[in-house]
């Protein structure tokens, strides 16, 4: 028969027999966004693009506790809908219960709130968000992320695929250690040629460069604020640079 001490060592929300409780990295970024958000004010700038800490707060609360909200976040057709709820909740809701009902999590009617949900839909929505407050400060510096946060990134970075499923060059992201994902294929066929095909119009591959934290909203566009690398042929490079993607 097991007991409470045998169930918490098996149990890795709780504490372990061989070492100190694990922490969970989403409720990690989840606490830090909120306490960001917090700190920062609601007319704080922040990098997404049109929106101030409310606006984002906003947000945030609107895809965790409005389902009939949430389709319009990935469906362009339903999108109006969305940003009517969401900027009815920005205006009428105070903001610090807006950062409460953030840092609280999800209603429990809500899909959000499913087992395992927060790692899949979560890891990149909050470290991002973590990031478009704190990186729109001035004098901001990278924070240092826990192994736990950048792994479970780096498995969730292949959304990349689907931001840059648009992008006309191979791009492979590359991690310090050397570990790498390709994201984009490019011109599969090219405009006058197969894939590859020297000289006859199709871009050459390009890497970026950079920690799992940089390559993450690198992908997701916030490459003004990423501090990456990028190597390639000089053409497939600017090419790169000029187009523009987000999620």
């Amino acid at each position: 028969m097991s007991t409470p001490d045998d169930d918490a060592a098996r149990d890795p929300r709780g504490p372990r027999a061989d070492g100190p409780a694990r922490t969970d990295p989403v409720r990690e970024e989840r606490r830090g966004l909120a306490a960001a958000l917090a700190a920062a004010g609601p007319d704080a700038p922040t990098r997404c693009a049109g929106w101030d800490a409310r606006d984002l707060a906003a947000h945030l609360v609107v895809r965790e506790g409005r389902v009939d909200a949430g389709p319009g976040i990935l469906l362009q057709p339903l999108a109006f809908y969305t940003e009517r709820v969401r900027r009815r909740a920005a205006r009428t809701v105070p903001f610090d219960v807006l950062v409460e009902r953030f840092r609280q999590g999800p209603p429990k009617f809500s899909p959000a709130a499913l087992p395992g949900m927060d790692k899949i839909a979560n890891a990149v929505e909050f470290f991002v968000h973590h990031e478009d407050v704190l990186r729109a400060g001035p004098d901001w510096e990278p924070r240092e992320l826990s192994g736990e946060l950048e792994e479970l990134l780096w498995r969730r970075i292949k959304i990349a695929r689907f931001v840059l499923r648009k992008v006309h060059v191979e791009v492979t992201l590359v991690q310090p250690d050397g570990r790498s994902l390709r994201v984009s294929g490019g011109d599969r066929r090219g405009r006058g040629g197969p894939r590859g095909a020297a000289g006859r119009g199709v871009p050459g591959p390009v890497r970026v460069h950079g920690p799992v934290g940089e390559l993450v909203l690198w992908a997701v566009g916030r490459r003004d604020a990423a501090r990456v690398r990028l190597t390639g042929p000089t053409d497939s490079v600017k090419t790169l640079t000029e187009t523009g993607w987000s999620l």
